[in-house]
């Protein structure tokens, strides 16, 4: 009888045991599963194509809202919710905490490196080039052809990231020069009529600005295409500008992470293909 007993006693033992075990597997299983995610607000351009924009069915859409979202599949610890909105509206609550990250095919310059967290790694591109007359394609084909030949450039502001481009250039071929004039204010409209009156020989500009404006013929200045044309000089990286907290700290150690690996796979030379036609990439000082 007393044998019995604690065989039934041993039988108890083992499965208040297990029991135990199970509720510890369970309980580290929950822990696991219920590790906390934390949500961004992502605020983007509404209607700079194909950078990012609201498309159609009023979806969050473009090139850079594509890598956020194949980024944010790689980051389980984190989810994004989009917004789209005003360039303005886009930097001062990013600036105020209301979004935590923002994109708007942004450039680096030191200004805004001081507001927000600009990561390590690019999430695009900007191509820039000249718009020259069509009549000067032979004699300008290159950056160094327009320097040499002491072409006369469009004011840029000195606020403008394009003029840090220019200011970087002349640094580093002190013999040739282009001569910088910084502008008061004039219209993009300004620009072409300059260059066609031969006030100026070329407008440094934004190949996807030159292509919409001028190339298509829905453009606002279309009616100089036949007049005008333009080449390439190199692409500027373009970055997310982040919420300068502890939180954005973090969050960007993880996108540049990310980023690599969507590089490598192959992820963003796909994506700049379906939104650019092309690898945006490629135009990118290594």
């Amino acid at each position: 009888m007393a044998k019995k007993k604690w065989i039934i006693g041993g039988l108890v033992a083992v499965a208040v045991i297990g029991a135990a075990v199970a509720g510890r597997s369970l309980t580290q299983h929950t822990a696991a599963n219920s590790q906390k995610v934390t949500t961004l607000k992502v605020a983007h351009t509404q209607n700079y194509v194909p950078y990012d924009y609201v498309n159609e069915k009023g979806e969050s859409d473009g090139y850079e809202v594509a890598v956020l979202k194949e980024i944010d599949k790689k980051l389980p610890d984190y989810q994004f919710e989009y917004t789209g909105t005003s360039d303005d509206d886009l930097l001062i609550g990013l600036e105020s905490g209301k979004y935590n990250i923002g994109v708007k095919g942004a450039w680096y310059t030191d200004e805004r490196a001081k507001k927000f967290i600009i990561p390590k790694e690019a999430i695009g591109a900007s191509i820039i080039g000249f718009t020259i007359r069509k009549d000067d394609a032979d004699k300008y084909k290159s950056i160094d052809d327009f320097a040499k030949a002491k072409g006369k450039l469009v004011p840029i502001s000195p606020q403008n990231a394009q003029w840090n481009v220019i200011t970087d250039y002349n640094k580093e071929h002190p013999n040739q020069q282009i001569d910088l004039t910084a502008a008061e204010s004039f219209s993009v409209s300004d620009a072409y009529a300059w260059v066609l009156e031969g006030r100026y020989d070329a407008y440094f500009d934004i190949k996807l600005s030159y292509e919409k404006a001028v190339q298509d013929k829905d453009g606002s200045y279309h009616q100089y295409a036949d007049k005008l044309t333009w080449f390439a000089y190199k692409g500027i990286p373009t970055y997310p500008l982040i919420h300068r907290d502890s939180k954005g700290e973090a969050f960007s150690k993880a996108y540049d992470k990310a980023i690599k690996e969507l590089e490598k796979d192959g992820t963003l030379k796909k994506l700049s293909q379906k939104y650019f036609g092309e690898n945006v990439f490629d135009y990118v000082d290594k």
